[in-house]
């Protein structure tokens, strides 16, 4: 792993995880169906990469578009599932009716997840009140990251929600590691890592030709290079 910022990179496949281990990836976001903003991939896909790549792998439950939890028992059921393949970090975040956390969902999730660390993702850019739901899920076991824009429009409207929450940094709800991503882009990187953020995610940004071509060990390459300056 590099000394330097962390970079995750979304892998949908093999390809993908191979290439972006190459690049200097520290970390691999795993998920199916990039339309729907990324769903749970096939138990199947998850072995494979993890066969491919020697790097932390951290892998999507969500089942379908939006943030609403859905088939709570089929999310169990897949839960386990990749926990049985060898799943050891994992994505989620579900928002209630109110745009609160869907604390009764997560805390089902987490008790089959059995302490993994996982990241709450963008659904934190979509919620009612971001600071009320950080200091909800402040106890959660293995939490350990919130990805998020600082907006659900990007980081270009959310750069300064980002630089806000980086200078909060080990207050109350404010313990986990901000992994900044969602229209994230090189010439954000200065303000962002002079504010002390040092976790970044990428997914069309790391391709050649955004999303209908595979990563690109080069264009990992480059974000490798920026980070560690």
């Amino acid at each position: 792993m590099s000394t330097g910022a962390v970079l995750e990179v979304i892998a949908l496949g093999v390809e993908d995880a191979v290439a972006a281990q190459a690049g200097g990836a520290d970390r691999l976001e795993l998920v199916t169906d990039i339309a729907a903003d990324g769903l749970t991939p096939a138990v199947e896909t998850f072995a494979g990469i993890r066969a491919a790549v020697g790097i932390p792998l951290r892998v999507m439950l969500r089942l379908r578009d939006g943030f609403a939890a859905g088939d709570v028992e089929a999310l169990v059921r897949v839960a386990g599932e990749l926990r049985g393949a060898g799943a050891e970090e994992f994505v989620l975040g579900f928002l209630g009716a109110d745009g609160g956390p869907d604390l009764g969902v997560l805390e089902r999730l987490l008790g089959e997840l059995g302490g993994c660390r996982w990241t709450f993702h963008r659904a934190i850019d979509h919620a009612a009140d971001r600071d009320a739901l950080r200091k909800q899920l402040a106890e959660l076991p293995g939490l350990d990251a919130y990805l998020t824009a600082g907006s659900a429009d990007g980081v270009d409207d959310g750069l300064d929600t980002l630089l806000t929450e980086a200078a909060r940094s080990g207050d109350p709800g404010y313990t986990q590691q901000l992994l900044v991503g969602g229209g994230l882009r090189l010439d954000h990187v200065p303000r962002l890592r002079a504010a002390g953020v040092d976790a970044f995610h990428i997914g069309g940004a790391a391709r050649a030709d955004g999303w209908s071509t595979p990563v690109s060990a080069e264009a990992v390459r480059e974000w490798r290079t920026v980070l560690d300056r």
